[in-house]
């Protein structure tokens, strides 16, 4: 954890009852469903800062506007966000003296920032919203009505949780009866699978998508695969994350990766079934409204357009 400079901590306090005084009224303390349990917010909840772009995602879905977010978020469709507020470091260190000079009113954490919740609840109460596991839209359902409730965007929660459960519901229509997936990440020449108890388990454990090899081991960073293993498996379906393409880094990219002989007998090679995902937005934003609903829309368009 980055250690937070003592000359901040002195300033934090100082600065924070300065901006404190001519901010909102204090809203009514709401109490939300976060990562380590229900926590009760209270006072204004402005100026927001974020460090999650999973949180980010949903938040600029329900139109609620950021005072600061990290200086890279990856993802092009938040790249207004990005644009509209102060930069306040990144998801693994934080400007501790950006956040002193912002005196914020709410700190909004999770994922790979969540390491720096204690660091960043010295200058505003911090809430972990972190996403992970399994029941992915559930738990992006529950934090889409706590930023709700916490917000004053009730409606908005409401009418955007009824438009994921209809794509959820076409997925799954779309996914039945055609056949077994094996999820692929690719990073560099490396390729990693994913089963159902990982962390893109979602899209076998939710959607119903049959696993091609059930005994994928869950790991965080997948189960190390080869060529031969996926001609082996012989999936129907092969759903690839370019985690190259997601965090921008380069390298040889996942359609050169898997432009192999032994790929290429696979079922779903053969059948034109090996289906890109926005890594982005899966990698990156997982369990954020518009990122899942990206990943959906991609889903019904792959799986519905083989009848």
């Amino acid at each position: 954890m980055r250690l937070i400079p003592s000359s901040v901590l002195a300033l934090a306090p100082a600065l924070a009852l300065a901006v404190a005084l001519p901010m909102a009224a204090q809203a009514d303390p709401v109490t939300v469903e976060t990562a380590t349990g229900p926590v009760e917010v209270s006072g204004a909840t402005t100026p927001l800062v974020v460090y999650d772009v999973t949180a980010i995602d949903t938040l600029e879905a329900l139109g609620v506007e950021m005072d600061g977010v990290p200086e890279k978020l990856f993802l092009p469709y938040l790249a207004d966000v990005a644009e509209a507020a102060a930069p306040v470091g990144t998801l693994f260190e934080p400007d501790f003296e950006a956040l002193a000079r912002m005196a914020p009113g709410l700190i909004i954490a999770g994922g790979r920032s969540s390491p720096q919740r204690e660091a960043l609840s010295a200058f505003a109460p911090t809430i972990d919203m972190t996403i992970w596991g399994m029941d992915v839209t559930a738990q992006a359902k529950a934090r889409l009505a706590a930023y709700g409730a916490l917000f004053g965007r009730e409606a908005e929660a409401v009418a955007l949780a009824q438009d994921l459960d209809a794509r959820i519901a076409e997925a799954k229509a779309a996914i039945a009866g055609k056949g077994r997936g094996l999820i692929l990440l690719t990073n560099g020449g490396k390729i990693s699978a994913y089963g159902r108890n990982s962390r893109f388990g979602w899209l076998h454990e939710e959607l119903g998508l049959p696993e091609a090899y059930p005994e994928v081991k869950a790991e965080t960073h997948g189960e190390a695969v080869s060529f031969e293993f996926i001609a082996q498996i012989d999936p129907d379906w092969i759903l690839v994350v370019d985690r190259g393409a997601a965090i921008d880094a380069g390298g040889e990219a996942a359609r050169a990766t898997l432009d192999n002989p032994l790929v290429a007998r696979t079922t779903a090679a053969k059948q034109d079934q090996i289906l890109y995902l926005d890594a982005g937005a899966l990698y990156i934003g997982g369990g954020g409204v518009q990122s899942l609903t990206i990943i959906l829309d991609q889903i019904i368009a792959g799986f519905g357009a083989k009848g």
